[in-house]
């Protein structure tokens, strides 16, 4: 399940360009984030963290 941070987490999103999604690398690990705060799980596969990153944006 992903993690859901900010006064923004339960609000659809209608507007794409309110969000900008960026890939963090830490370690064996990748993180979708936001610029709402939103943070998705650590993923060992960069593919399932881009994955969150469009389900957050099209949410």
């Amino acid at each position: 399940m992903a993690q859901q941070d900010g006064p923004t987490a339960h609000r659809k999103h209608r507007d794409p360009e309110e969000h900008r999604t960026s890939m963090v690398e830490k370690g064996p690990f990748c993180t979708a984030r936001c610029t709402c705060g939103w943070r998705g799980p650590a993923r060992r596969a960069r593919s399932l963290a881009r994955t969150d990153a469009e389900g957050h944006v099209s949410a």
